[in-house]
């Protein structure tokens, strides 16, 4: 069984910054990531890392987000800088498989909201 802590998430001010942490229990798996959904929009995978620390990020984040981990405390952060209001979702943690360059979530966590919004 994996359960996820997630903290981070809030209220910030667009061109401002958070950072998203996610500690996981459990087994070490081979890759973790972030997911968002905004209201009325489908889940999108905003970026994913593995145990070698092999990254991948949505199109619209890029320059702005960055994903880490921290194998050893099996924790993955998300810091988010120059955040805009088409940011704002419920950020959920994930923890899944990396086979063929492709990440998939196996295991999801309740979600935390941000809100970008002046």
């Amino acid at each position: 069984q994996v359960q996820f802590v997630e903290s981070g998430g809030g209220l910030v001010q667009p061109g401002g910054s958070l950072r998203l942490s996610c500690a996981a229990s459990g087994s070490i798996f081979a890759a973790m990531g972030w997911y968002r959904q905004a209201p009325g929009k489908q889940r999108e995978l905003v970026a994913s890392i593995t145990t070698g620390g092999s990254t991948n990020y949505a199109d619209s984040v890029k320059g702005r987000f960055t994903i880490s981990r921290d194998n050893a405390k099996n924790t993955v952060c998300l810091q988010m800088n120059s955040l805009k209001p088409e940011d704002t979702a419920v950020y959920y943690c994930n923890a899944g498989t990396y086979y063929y360059t492709v990440y998939t979530p196996r295991y999801w966590g309740q979600g935390t909201q941000v809100t970008v919004s002046s």
